[in-house]
């Protein structure tokens, strides 16, 4: 993550008036450096490498779930994994495509795929109050 992608997150923070506190902070850096989502204990076994102290579970779970509160980092629930957010300025619906081969995850965030979820939905009496779509393929990359 860019120094300014790291201040951005400070600012967004300061802002809402919560705390991104230094443990939060290496959790977001860490996911955000990371060319592939990382599981918590990917994130743990990073953060132990740093220093030298084993980083508690709760610790880590505990960093992640503010961060996915104040919209900082995604959750790829099929691979139980995190991704740092390209848009955290603003809520917004996330459509993820996932390479099967390498395991790169890029980040859409397209409104007629949020809209079309929404109205089809509706179509039904269904109510959507949050979506993240999740696309499994290959990439560019792995198809060549």
């Amino acid at each position: 993550m860019p120094d300014t992608a790291l201040q951005n997150a400070e600012n967004i923070c300061r802002e809402r008036g919560v705390r991104l506190t230094p443990q939060r902070k290496r959790v977001l850096e860490i996911v955000a450096r990371s060319p592939r989502p990382l599981g918590a204990y990917d994130i743990m076994a990073a953060m132990d490498e740093d220093g030298d102290r084993k980083t508690a579970p709760p610790t880590v779970y505990r960093a992640l779930d503010f961060l996915l509160e104040q919209g900082l980092v995604h959750k790829i629930a099929s691979l139980h994994a995190f991704v740092s957010c390209h848009h955290p300025e603003h809520d917004h619906a996330s459509q993820f495509l996932i390479c099967k081969d390498c395991g790169r995850v890029d980040e859409l965030e397209n409104q007629s795929i949020d809209q079309g979820v929404h109205e089809a939905a509706a179509a039904v009496g269904f109510v959507a109050q949050q979506q993240t779509v999740e696309v499994l393929g290959r990439c560019m990359q792995c198809q060549n």
